[in-house]
């Protein structure tokens, strides 16, 4: 088989599984729905390390499998670009996405719509596919809008229920803002470059930006409003925690490793462009610092297992968003790849609880699982580690890679960045661990007539696979980051190169443990730990007292500070008040008062009129004759109209 079959191989085989279960689900059964599906997944990702491997080994690909249509001089095409970057984020995709389909056949044993699911979560990974081996901004865009039609799908997946119908809806809205923005960078890419090809965009951008720094920074700012929703960055934020409705296996693959981290993915390829508008690293930074630490801080106040992890996810996307904007590309990355594999486990992991409590999922209703469901206990502590930032688990390297990056930035905020991602580190130990002490210690809070037990294999197999990554996957990312792995993949300009800086300070991981263990972050983070063991352990009447001294400022935390609501105001009430303003005063009276009923009453006038004359009489016709001829003999006697 050909390198360029196996490319084609890699997408098409979670799309055929999709297409088989989605079309032919009652005739193939359950079984065969998971059967097809996780086969046409698997398939896709020994394709994955194949395509892997041959990257390796020096091997790269840019070029059309298809031409789809040809106006004006522009080809619009099917084509790859498979170089490292894309060959790495190809792995984890496939990877985390079987482990996903396995779990969901325990999770989802009951559901009347098993071999539905099935097929959304393989078309999932077939568009997110499309979108990170595409070489053109038309095939991006179209992975672009096929993950967020599924993940509509997915979200509003149990459709029933009137809360899922009101969080697809909401996550379909918000994202249609940031797709405007997105294909309106695409247009301004076509209309200065002439072509819609990555390769000949990023030759000639240089040249552009020479001659002018604006059209860069419009492209650039246009594109990233794009990630900011798809990848729920501020202000763009309020649909991701409302995703929650969906299954959680849905919950794991949109957090983890597709929809959310399709933004993060985008900015980093589109490195070419960004480094040539210090004004957009400015504002990715902005951004990505604020939601990193306001998101963080939101999941302190939530007690649904589920929206905790959510707002976790939002936060760990601000520190990757952050690292874009330090031209940090390599650490964004490398803690997306790292955030994939131990937040998939802590995702799976909820849901493992979830099961065993017949779907609960508020924390207050639990405690004291860790005896009871082990093999659960076990993964979720291994993914709060790595997401608390502790050595040597995975989330240490990357995040601490984060900071160190946005420390030593040039670029404007910079400071405030760090100090954002910094206080984020104490922010982010907490929550996490908070969620594990109230779930998993203490006494039990659960009912004692229907206490709980540890998952069947199918979904504890998959959290242990997923948590062995997130323990040893920074040593290995890692290594390729600092050595500069990706390459010609990702654009640095030499005054922007913090990876490359941090690579020469600490020459080589171990160094960087050592210089970590001694840094603020790591030390952030056990007081992170410390305080949550403290406040749900220890003294577990504090948190309650404190909510109550912090009054306002609890309360706006808590409500997310008040953009639903804010959303709800302006957005939604403003475009009712106008749709009721164009239906009274435009549909009402405009066009039924005044052209249409209007129209009819000066018909009806001008009928009256003429019935007065014309009504039937003929001595009435005989007269109105005698009153011509008169009106007639007068004009003509007495030239009345003469000059």
């Amino acid at each position: 088989m050909s390198m360029k079959t196996l490319y084609l191989v890699v997408p098409l085989a979670p799309l055929a599984g999709a297409i088989v279960a989605g079309l032919f689900g009652r005739a193939i059964g359950r079984a065969g729905a998971h059967r097809v599906t996780i086969a046409g997944v698997a398939v896709s990702f020994v394709a994955s390390l194949a395509v892997f491997a041959d990257v390796l080994a020096g091997n790269t690909f840019d070029g059309s499998v298809y031409t789809w249509l040809a106006s004006g001089g522009v080809r619009f095409e099917v084509g790859f670009l498979i170089d490292r970057l894309s060959a790495l984020m190809m792995v984890v995709v496939t990877f985390v996405s079987l482990m996903v389909h396995i779990y969901t056949i325990g999770y989802m044993a009951e559901d009347p719509g098993y071999q539905r699911f099935f097929a959304y979560i393989a078309l999932f990974t077939f568009a997110m596919l499309m979108l990170v081996m595409a070489n053109n901004f038309v095939q991006l865009f179209f992975g672009w809008e096929a993950v967020g039609l599924v993940s509509y799908l997915l979200i509003g997946f149990w459709y029933k229920r009137p809360s899922a119908i009101h969080a697809n809806l909401k996550a379909f809205l918000v994202n249609r803002v940031g797709d405007f923005g997105f294909l309106l960078g695409i247009a301004l890419v076509l209309a200065y470059f002439g072509t819609l090809q990555y390769r000949p965009v990023f030759d000639q951008a240089p040249a552009l930006a020479a001659s002018g720094a604006l059209p860069i920074t419009a492209i650039c700012l246009l594109l990233f409003v794009g990630a900011m929703g798809k990848s729920a960055q501020f202000p763009l934020h309020v649909w991701l925690p409302d995703s929650m409705e969906g299954p959680t296996p849905i919950s794991a693959l949109i957090h983890a490793a597709t929809m959310v981290t399709a933004g993060i993915f985008m900015v980093a390829r589109m490195s070419p462009l960004y480094e040539l508008s210090t004004t957009a690293l400015a504002v990715v930074m902005a951004i990505g610092a604020i939601t990193a630490l306001s998101m963080g801080l939101v999941a302190l106040t939530q007690y649904d297992i589920k929206r905790v992890i959510a707002y976790s996810t939002l936060s760990q996307l601000g520190y990757m968003t952050a690292a874009l904007g330090a031209s940090g590309y390599a650490a964004a990355i490398f803690h997306l790849m790292t955030h994939a594999f131990f937040k998939a486990v802590l995702f799976l992991a909820a849901g493992s609880v979830i099961i065993a409590l017949h779907h609960e999922q508020d924390m207050r209703r639990m405690g004291g699982l860790r005896r009871h469901m082990p093999i659960t206990y076990a993964t979720l502590l291994v993914g709060a580690i790595a997401s608390a930032g502790i050595p040597p688990f995975s989330g240490f390297f990357s995040k601490d890679a984060i900071i160190e990056t946005i420390r030593h930035a040039t670029v404007p905020g910079a400071a405030f960045a760090y100090f954002c991602v910094l206080a984020c580190v104490f922010v982010t130990a907490a929550y996490t661990f908070r969620m594990v002490f109230l779930a998993f210690h203490g006494e039990p809070r659960f009912d004692p007539q229907h206490p709980p037990h540890e998952s069947p294999a199918v979904v504890t197999v998959p959290l242990v696979l997923l948590a062995v990554p997130a323990v040893a996957s920074g040593w290995w990312i890692g290594s390729l980051v600092f050595g500069d792995w990706f390459g010609a993949s990702l654009v640095v300009r030499p005054e922007h190169a913090n990876v490359a800086q941090l690579a020469a300070e600490y020459r080589g991981l171990v160094a960087f443990v050592v210089h970590g263990l001694a840094a603020p972050p790591f030390w952030l983070a056990v007081a992170g730990i410390a305080t949550a063991y403290y406040l749900y352990r220890v003294r577990p009447e504090l948190p309650k007292r404190l909510a109550q001294r912090l009054g306002v400022l609890y309360a706006l935390v808590e409500r997310k500070y008040g953009f639903d609501e804010l959303y709800a105001l302006v957005f939604a009430a403003g475009a009712r008040a106008v749709g009721a303003g164009l239906w009274k005063g435009g549909d009402e009276r405009a066009i039924d008062g005044v052209l249409v009923n209007g129209a009819a009453r000066v018909v009806g006038w001008a009928a009256g009129v003429v019935r007065l004359v014309q009504n039937g009489l003929l001595s009435w016709y005989a007269f109105m004759m005698i009153l011509g001829v008169a009106a007639v003999y007068a004009i003509v006697k007495y030239r009345v109209f003469a000059p």
